[in-house]
């Protein structure tokens, strides 16, 4: 590992057992795409069609040496879906490459077999990467790919939504009975179900709950997939063998409440200990799921300017990794993990 990511700071934040040790890997005044040439990123700027300021990371994923992000969907940023190592043997920071391909992101409007607006991303225990994708306002539908990161980055498109536009995030759940997709739409009372097997979704009406965050307990115990309300300090939890069975309405149940509203990204760990950021706010809070609820402070970024200050996820092997998005600050962006 080179001397850069070896540059490690001790953070002391309150955990149920020990305090976490964090690895500032890189930092970046500012950020850039891994263009084809000099010349096609000049013409961009003269363009228009790129605008490095406008760059704000939203989801992440881990698998391997590989991290996976999706940007905002601005004018200025040509592809929303991007990859960069997680380590380097260089000093500077790594450049962001779109992924799988620039081919797949440089389309004109309404190219509905192109990523237009990735959006939640996650890896499942095979080293599928999903993408949700938003789609075009008033055009194109959403969609949901796969791409196989252990055989050639294979991509697909699995399926098609029967709608556009506003898709948050979405979690994995593989069972004997198959592989199902939970997703979030922002501040819909309702959330969508989508079976592999059956390449099926249906919509699960949610009364009273506008759901916003996302995340899934471990397999070890009977599952539940906790939900983050949108504008409100609530959290709520439903059974997700209430979701298979194609019903079109479950009952959250009402778990607890945040010390702040909008919990926008929530993970699980495999330990059932799960984070949630907030937007507009500067920490991160954490709770264990097998103890009462109790709302503790994880991570906090002082004087932190930015309205989706971070964006995290756990990769396969325990390690939680973050990234901080200041807007009026440099270092602009920062990424650090935990092991």
């Amino acid at each position: 590992m080179c001397p850069f990511v070896c540059a490690i700071f001790l953070l002391c934040l309150s955990s149920l057992s020990t305090a976490a040790k964090f690895t500032q890997v890189y930092k970046w005044s500012e950020m850039d795409f891994e263009w084809p040439s000099e010349a096609t990123r000049t013409q961009a700027l003269e363009t228009g069609t790129y605008n490095p300021e406008k760059i704000y990371p939203r989801y992440m994923a881990v698998y391997g040496t590989r991290m996976f992000l999706s940007l905002e969907k601005l004018v200025g940023i040509p592809a929303t879906l991007v990859s960069l190592p997680t380590t380097s043997a260089s000093y500077a920071p790594p450049k962001l490459t779109p992924f799988p391909s620039w081919d797949l992101h440089l389309h004109d409007f309404g190219s509905c077999n192109k990523i237009e607006w990735a959006v939640g991303l996650q890896v499942d225990s095979v080293g599928r990467l999903w993408v949700l994708d938003s789609g075009s306002d008033n055009y194109c539908n959403a969609k949901l790919w796969t791409i196989d990161l252990i055989n050639n980055d294979d991509t697909k498109i699995i399926h098609r939504f029967p709608f556009h536009g506003w898709m948050h995030d979405l979690v994995i759940d593989e069972t004997a009975n198959g592989t199902f997709a939970y997703i979030s739409r922002w501040g819909e009372l309702h959330m969508v179900v989508f079976s592999l097997e059956q390449n099926e979704s249906w919509r699960v009406n949610t009364p009273r709950t506008r759901v916003i965050s996302l995340a899934l307990s471990p397999k070890e115990k009977p599952r539940e997939l906790y939900l983050g309300k949108y504008n409100s300090q609530e959290l709520y939890s439903i059974p997700v063998t209430a979701l298979h069975s194609g019903a079109k309405t479950a009952h959250p149940k009402r778990i607890g409440k945040w010390s702040t509203i909008d919990s926008y990204r929530m993970v699980m760990d495999n330990n059932g200990t799960v984070y949630s950021a907030f937007l507009s706010d500067n920490i991160i809070q954490f709770w264990n799921t097998t103890q009462k609820f109790q709302a503790q402070r994880f991570y906090e970024a002082a004087g932190l300017d930015s309205f989706w200050p971070f964006t995290f996820a756990a990769d396969p092997h325990g390690t939680l990794w973050i990234a901080v998005f200041d807007e009026e600050r440099k270092p602009r962006y920062r990424l650090l993990n935990s092991f």
